[in-house]
């Protein structure tokens, strides 16, 4: 891999050329700073052209990536937690590679849907009677 880019697991990396960022003012806390200073980044990364992402990892990866995906295959993420440029392209970088690595894992089996047994109906029937006629038991005595 070449330096600065981004590895996420063996064999799957992104370069540094397939990252693009923009810097813009962040909204929040920091005084007359933010009006002044571009500390907010904007990170775009080409996922529909990237060079080193399997196609299974990069159709997860649009998919994952919900909102922030846009149609022709652009992953776009906005970090302005911090007050410094430097934290925040840290911040966005980070948040890419968890993306990315969350899409390169396999995705869960899907859960089967399974009947309870007819001895697990029963008991549980039979408990629900017993529950009734002890809270039957607990009602008001009528003397007439």
């Amino acid at each position: 891999m070449s330096s600065g880019g981004l590895d996420i697991r063996p064999g799957i990396f992104v370069e540094e050329d397939e990252l693009e960022e923009q810097f813009i003012r962040a909204s929040g806390p920091g005084g007359q700073n933010v009006n002044k200073v571009a500390t907010a980044v904007q990170l775009r990364f080409d996922a529909a052209h990237a060079r080193h992402l399997p196609e299974r990892v990069r159709e997860r990866a649009l998919k994952l990536a919900g909102s922030r995906a846009t149609k022709d295959g652009h992953i776009i993420i906005e970090a302005a937690r911090y007050r410094t440029q430097e934290q925040n392209r840290a911040d966005a970088r980070a948040r890419l590679t968890e993306l990315l690595r969350r899409a390169s894992e396999p995705p869960p089996r899907p859960r089967k849907k399974t009947k309870p047994s007819r001895a697990a109906v029963e008991k549980r029937l039979k408990e629900k009677a017993e529950r009734s006629s002890t809270k039957k038991l607990r009602g008001k005595l009528k003397l007439d």
